[in-house]
């Protein structure tokens, strides 16, 4: 007879998009589930609705095997209480627009850099020396990206030569904005604290995640930002060309990288993860896309690029594909079309919203 092992599991901003779908998943898996969230989302996205806010968090409360804690991952007491017994911690408290980040760099640092440092402390300490996933972003690479060769196409950009981002593109000597800063840091803590004290850490460097209950506004969420304002009549500002390209993956094929790395023997590990050259996609197509499966399309308007914003940029999977023997399952069109019918099934959370 198999025997089924259940962990403990810490999921920090458990109650946010990437975070919410970890939490479940574990949960329906049978595992003890602490989720850990100070429901900061409408301070650092001055956008968000308070109902959206809570959503994920009320959601949650239905799940069995899931205790709900409110904490905050800047206050390092807060997070030795919560991590106390844990098995594992999975690390998606974050603040998440770079937007933001530029108006306030000293939140944006506390929460990305300071409140990862605390999460490592917290596991250093803890006699169960648990696993650390961390969620870190493509946007450590910085202007470095958009140093690499692209070719203009008529609805993308277009890599020359190159396939995707490896995990050893160089982060050094480029623009990165705070919030690229701010990864960074925390990124480069997982590291070191797995050679210096031996954590067993993993480091996913995501490109864009998108699928259900993702609250997408104007400054993060680009996928689902351009679903719910198709579905609901509002305009859209593109940024630049809308030929800028990126790889996207389902949040499900997220959370099963994660998985599959609990699972494994790998420690210390950096991987780039999403979608990967098969899952591309440009602003204008999307809206194309929107368009085919919806019947609709909002009023575009255009506005100068963001800083540090990338032309292109996709990921080069295979290390995770490697090592963790993972596969992105979902395609592109299959993803939308879930987001689409969640959307319209929730159309209350945003039709209203300020």
């Amino acid at each position: 007879m198999e025997i089924v092992r259940t962990m403990k599991i810490l999921i920090t901003g458990g109650s946010g998009f990437v975070g919410s779908h970890v939490s479940e998943y574990y949960a329906k898996k049978g595992d003890e589930v602490i989720v850990f969230d100070n429901l900061s989302r409408g301070e650092t996205l001055k956008t968000a609705d308070k109902r959206q806010t809570s959503y994920n968090w009320d959601h949650l409360k239905k799940v069995e095997n899931i205790e709900l804690v409110r904490g905050d991952i800047r206050r390092a007491d807060d997070v030795v209480t919560a991590a106390e017994g844990v098995d594992a911690i999975i690390h998606t408290a974050a603040q998440v627009a770079v937007t933001s980040s530029v108006e306030d760099p000293r939140t944006d640092f506390e929460i990305n850099a300071l409140g990862t440092f605390n999460v490592l402390e917290a596991a250093r300490k803890s006699e169960n020396s648990p696993a650390v996933v961390y969620c870190s972003t493509n946007k450590v690479y910085g202007e470095n990206v958009n140093k690499i060769p692209v070719k203009e196409e008529e609805t993308r950009y277009v890599f020359e030569g190159l396939d995707g981002v490896p995990e050893t593109l160089s982060i050094d000597l480029c623009e990165h904005t705070p919030y690229g800063c701010s990864k960074l840091a925390g990124d480069l803590y997982v590291q070191d604290y797995a050679k210096l004290y031996g954590l067993r850490t993993a480091v996913f460097r995501m490109s864009c995640i998108y699928g259900t209950r993702q609250f997408g506004n104007e400054d993060q969420g680009w996928v689902a930002h351009f679903v719910i304002s198709t579905l609901t009549g509002k305009p859209l500002t593109i940024y630049g060309d809308g030929k800028q390209v990126r790889d996207v993956l389902y949040v499900s094929d997220l959370v099963r990288a994660y998985d599959l790395f609990l699972e494994s023997n790998e420690r210390g590990a950096v991987y780039n993860i999403g979608g990967g050259p098969k899952n591309t996609i440009s602003l204008l197509e999307l809206l194309d896309l929107l368009e085919e499966e919806a019947g609709k399309r909002s009023e575009i308007t255009f506005s100068d690029w963001r800083p540090s914003d990338q032309k292109v940029y996709i990921s080069d999977i295979s290390k995770a594909e490697r090592e963790l023997n993972w596969r992105s399952q979902t395609s592109v069109k299959d993803g939308v079309e879930r987001l689409i019918e969640w959307v319209e099934e929730h159309k209350f959370l945003f039709e209203l919203s300020k």
